[in-house]
């Protein structure tokens, strides 16, 4: 296992190198950049958050124009809009977000850096790229490990109940539960939600922003921890109506299929009491399915699938962060997400085959090719 462990972890250099190299190429062909971002600003036509930049490179350049005698010809600059910008200043912009140097060179350093986890500065906050990240990171793992934690915990038990009592009225009623559950998207029921539970126009029993109320740092610890999780209530069942659907009918499906094979009949045949075939053989078999899933289903609820309903509830995560980083060219916290989901990502697939051989010894990597 250790030989697989080491080949495993290798192998997440060269997939790094490849997820990251993608990306950077097609940011490249992508329309738009920091640099347009600021000559739209100062040309007035953009709204968006590039409301200020600034270092060592040019100084302040939202409050700096074109001078006399050297603007740009709206025919010789690269830049859309660029007419009537000094080229000094231009050329100041490319330095401060480094796109004086060549594409192969910004990745190269854009690599080395990050082998370290030193992400940069971010382009249009006055803040290091990990510091942001830090801020944001609390409102993503509260969401990631909540929300997952609770749908397994209700999920499987669930679906192995299901599974047991196939056809009988509980199955049926909560069939029909799963199938609502699993049509409803998630930011619709999250407005069901607010509309009935936080003041929208029924009851006003939820709050609607951030993680805790104001003046949570007065409160005692167990005031701080029941403000905390009434604060994730809407937000975590808006998230989980979704993933609680599509496990639970995993866990079932999976628990009928080997309920019904052939060493079941005979384990029972030979007198095993029916709490010990379903737990002591069924369940390591039927819960293989269940484990593999768990890498995408965690990584969904920690960053992508969060985006919207941080929006909604006004909750400033890795998600939101992610999405209003591409939308303003920040590209280094855009690509510091990127790795950072990547590296996860990798190291939480790596989790589940070792959690896949604790359920069941009997499957072996050492002899599996990476």
């Amino acid at each position: 296992m250790t030989a697989y462990i080491i080949r495993r972890l290798l192998f997440m250099i060269p997939t790094l190198f490849g997820i990251m190299l993608v990306t950077f190429v097609v940011v490249q062909f992508a329309p738009g950049g920091p640099v347009e971002r600021v000559i739209a600003q100062l040309s007035g036509a953009d709204t968006g958050a590039s409301s200020r930049i600034g270092g060592s490179a040019g100084g302040d350049f939202s409050t700096r124009g074109g001078a006399p005698g050297g603007a740009i010809d709206a025919g010789t600059s690269k830049y859309r809009g660029a007419q009537g910008l000094d080229p000094e200043f231009i050329k100041k912009l490319e330095k401060q977000f480094g796109f004086d140097k060549p594409a192969y060179q910004r990745f190269f350093l854009m690599l080395w850096n990050y082998a370290r986890f030193d992400f940069g500065q971010s382009y249009f906050r006055d803040i290091s790229v990990v510091q942001l990240i830090r801020e944001k990171l609390p409102v993503s793992i509260s969401l990631g490990l909540w929300m997952t934690l609770a749908t397994y915990l209700i999920s499987i038990p669930m679906g192995i109940r299901k599974a047991v009592s196939d056809g009988s009225p509980f199955d049926v009623w909560t069939s029909v539960a799963v199938i609502v559950g699993s049509a409803i998207p998630g930011f619709l029921f999250a407005i069901l939600l607010i509309v009935l539970f936080a003041g929208g126009s029924f009851l006003n029993w939820f709050p609607l922003r951030g993680l805790h109320s104001d003046g949570a740092a007065t409160m005692s610890w167990l005031r701080y921890i029941v403000d905390y999780f009434w604060h994730l209530t809407l937000p975590l069942i808006a998230l989980g109506v979704g993933s609680f659907a599509t496990l639970t009918m995993l866990t079932k499906n999976s628990f009928l299929e080997e309920i019904r094979k052939q060493y079941v009949l005979t384990a029972k045949a030979k007198g095993c009491a029916d709490t010990r075939v379903l737990y002591g053989h069924v369940f390591r078999n039927a819960m293989l399915l269940v484990i593999s899933g768990f890498p995408s289903a965690f990584l969904r609820a920690f960053f992508t699938g969060a985006v919207i309903i941080e929006t909604i509830f006004s909750l400033d995560g890795l998600g939101l962060l992610s999405f209003e980083s591409l939308l303003n060219r920040d590209y280094p916290v855009v690509f510091a997400n990127l790795y950072i989901f990547a590296v996860f990502g990798l190291a939480i697939n790596l989790i589940s085959d070792l959690t896949q051989t604790w359920v069941d010894p009997r499957i072996d990597f050492e002899t599996r090719e990476v």
